[in-house]
């Protein structure tokens, strides 16, 4: 009972003390991440080798499951708000309700799920690897910059797959609801589209890509900073994917949320 109560007194003890440690580490390499990949951008240094394989390996580890989710994310909607809307008689605004639901929220939820369960760990697993095999360190002693050479090129092929994903969930999302409409509920298809057009905006758009090249830095960063900050073997890279997955999906989900608040703020909904 006394090492019970020991540990437990340790570990509240301990814990918030790295847990802000980790935070402000991730920030620190956060900025000096992006400043690192617009410097060398704009000084033309950027790896684009480096930065086109890592999106190939990234899409091709996410695209399928992403397919996967976004055809039962587009019915499930379909299925919920045609219920409702038939309990209240508001068949006809079937069409807005399920394509603004999937743009706004069911497309970039999707996206960070994706990013931070395949992506991310991809990310992590790769620079955990490279550093209990002491390649990070290597490279520091030949002169190659970890930060230019591993870290940038991932976070723009983040960024890139992220919003290439979050349109592509947009796509068959709305595809989805569309086919499960007409076909499966009865609905007309001039109605669906026409009372979607009269509520969705390219705003709504476009801040469902930003969201998603949001999502996609933040994944990254924490991702990286779990890699190369890898102690203990292999079992220390297990740990630190495991912490990169949960810390990216519980930091974009209060992202999402903060970012809906703001932009339901800004630009309440209207009917065009």
């Amino acid at each position: 009972m006394s090492e019970a109560v020991d540990w437990t007194k340790a570990y509240w003890q301990d814990h918030p003390k790295r847990s802000l440690e980790t935070f402000g580490r991730q920030i620190t390499m956060g900025i000096a991440a992006v400043a690192e990949l617009f410097i060398a951008i704009f000084r033309r240094r950027f790896p684009f080798g480096e930065f086109v394989r890592q999106c190939a390996f990234m899409a091709s580890v996410a695209a399928a499951p992403t397919l996967l989710v976004a055809i039962p994310i587009g019915v499930i909607v379909s299925i919920q708000v045609g219920s409702v809307a038939g309990q209240v008689g508001a068949t006809s605004f079937i069409g807005a309700a399920n394509g603004l639901g999937i743009i706004q929220q069911g497309a970039p939820l999707v996206t960070s799920l994706m990013i931070a369960g395949a992506v991310g760990s991809a990310i992590c697993a790769d620079l955990g690897s490279r550093t209990i095999r002491e390649e990070i360190d290597a490279m520091k002693v030949m002169g190659v910059d970890p930060m230019r050479r591993l870290v940038a090129p991932r976070l723009g092929a983040a960024m890139l797959v992220s919003v290439l994903l979050c349109g592509f969930v947009v796509f068959v999302g709305f595809v989805t609801g569309y086919v499960f409409n007409v076909f499966a509920q009865n609905g007309t298809p001039g109605s669906y589209v026409g009372t979607f057009s009269s509520f969705a905006v390219t705003m709504d758009l476009l801040v469902a890509l930003v969201k998603s090249l949001i999502f996609g830095l933040l994944a990254a960063i924490i991702a990286c900073d779990s890699g190369l900050n890898t102690r203990g073997g292999p079992g220390g890279v297990a740990n630190s994917v495991n912490t990169a997955v949960v810390l990216s999906a519980v930091m974009l989900f209060g992202v999402n949320l903060i970012i809906t608040q703001i932009y339901n703020t800004l630009f309440p909904p209207q009917v065009v």
